[in-house]
């Protein structure tokens, strides 16, 4: 609740953030800050009326690729809320075996809670730190214990030992000077010895009806509890990997761990998204003639979805969550069910519609130069780590975009997928020469390049299906 009030963002900010990593897709943007910021005007709200307001669900409908999970990632990292992207095939309905609905929920208690004991660290990261330094110091140089000194009547000191003294202080001297080298990084390959808790618990999963895969999480949980704690083990690590081992156990000595189990429920309960993509293959399709075991299986599923998506509460091991203020955001691309094939009372429940356009040619141009992560520059970046610098010509950058659309129309569109596979293949070339042929120097990928290294692929139409 805390990260919602510090991220008030009004609707065209959210937008304009989202416009850094996703391009296009105008109406699906507007619809999810408007939902964003809906959740900050509902905890801003009277406390009469708070819990009676509930979240519009959103339903993306669009062809694979166009950036339905992205912007609900991306969505999900500006609020800094609890995330999870789940499949609806993958669920089950109850009385077969597999994953039931409520397991997303769980699973999203579990991405909380870590969320916040990571934050927590964090905040204690400081005061952590000064311990490790003082453990490492005494692995360094171990610290010399004081005796005791006797005190007479008349308060002089009786048995003071000069010698005993001055091995302190020099003790102390040493220590300090040892303090100054590893603030100063001078000890960094020193290995040390430490002792670190032993992580290993018995695995176990386990499937079946509706609570029983809950109660496999929890005799792992008291598995492993029986056996953490006692077992640790010793390793000999540099100092610089050492810090970080013990930075990590003593922040989680400091952290408040029932703080952070209530702070999470709170976060998922008020901030939690869940995206279910996929939602198209739970839905029957009513062009289908037949009605076999696999249409009663899929609206099983959406049966078990709708309590869920309606709020209801749901056993977790860290609590009771309750589900009627979480986002959910469906999602699929109904190329042969439609949104009415799902049943009334779960189409009610996803309000929103919003549909996602194809990606023309402009857009891939606009996908492969302006977002902060476009994958031109994550080549770039890849191939100057080695010592080369390329460089795409805005005329390479047009070709490719016309290959990408070329290609979605004439062999089957994925979107933006496709311009992995395109540029993969272009640079395939370059990537496996260098360092060995290439080691430095600078490369332009011209309109002549492409066309060298890809025309042959897009006239081939039987290559064109299986390369790209």
């Amino acid at each position: 609740m805390k990260l919602i009030e510090q991220q008030n963002l009004t609707p065209r900010q959210i937008v304009a953030e989202l416009d850094k990593y996703i391009i296009g897709q105008k109406e699906a943007k507007r619809s999810v800050s408007i939902a964003l910021r809906n959740r900050w005007r509902r905890l801003k709200s009277d406390p009469e009326i708070r819990e009676e307001i509930i979240p519009n669900n959103i339903l993306m409908i669009g062809p694979t690729g166009v950036g339905k999970t992205e912007i609900a990632r991306r969505l999900a990292k500006l609020a800094g809320a609890p995330f999870i992207k789940v499949e609806a095939s993958k669920f089950t309905e109850v009385g077969y075996v597999g994953r039931d609905v409520e397991s997303m929920i769980r699973d999203l208690t579990d991405i909380a809670v870590n969320m916040v004991r990571l934050e927590m660290q964090e905040r204690v990261k400081e005061r952590a730190a000064s311990i490790v330094e003082e453990k490492i110091l005494d692995i360094l140089i171990p610290p010399v214990r004081k005796k005791p000194s006797a005190v007479n009547t008349s308060g002089r000191e009786v048995g003071f030992n000069p010698d005993t003294a001055s091995d302190e202080e020099l003790n102390e001297r040493t220590r300090e000077r040892f303090r100054e080298k590893l603030k100063n990084g001078e000890l960094e390959d020193r290995k040390i010895e430490i002792e670190v808790d032993s992580k290993k618990t018995p695995m176990m999963q386990v499937f079946g009806p509706q609570g029983m895969e809950e109660m496999g999480v929890n005799l792992q949980d008291m598995l492993g509890n029986l056996t953490r704690g006692s077992r640790k083990s010793k390793r000999t690590l540099p100092i610089s990997e050492a810090r970080e081992v013990l930075l990590e156990q003593e922040a989680e000595k400091l952290i408040d761990h029932e703080a952070a189990v209530q702070e999470a429920l709170e976060r998922v309960q008020n901030q939690g998204i869940v995206f279910i993509d996929e939602i198209d293959k739970v839905a029957s399709d009513s062009s289908a003639t037949s009605k076999g075991g696999g249409e009663v299986s899929r609206q099983g599923v959406q049966r078990d979805l709708l309590p869920i998506v309606e709020g209801s509460t749901v056993n977790t091991k860290h609590g009771i969550v309750k589900t009627d203020h979480i986002l959910f955001i469906g999602s699929g691309a109904f190329h042969v069910s439609k949104p009415s094939d799902l049943i009334p009372e779960l189409q009610g429940r996803f309000p929103i519609r919003v549909e996602l356009n194809s990606l023309t040619e402009e857009d891939f141009f606009n996908i492969l130069t302006q977002p902060k992560n476009a994958l031109t520059k994550q080549y770039q970046a890849m191939l100057e780590s080695e010592g080369v610098k390329v460089e795409f010509t805005e005329d390479a950058i047009r070709e490719i975009a016309k290959i990408a659309a070329d290609v979605n129309r004439q062999v089957e569109n994925i979107g933006a997928r496709r311009l992995h596979t395109i540029l993969s293949t272009l640079l395939e070339e370059l990537l496996f020469a260098v360092p060995d042929d290439i080691s430095s120097g600078e490369i332009n990928i011209d309109n002549a390049y492409v066309e060298k290294q890809l025309s042959d692929l897009v006239k081939n139409k039987d290559l064109s299906h299986y390369i790209l």
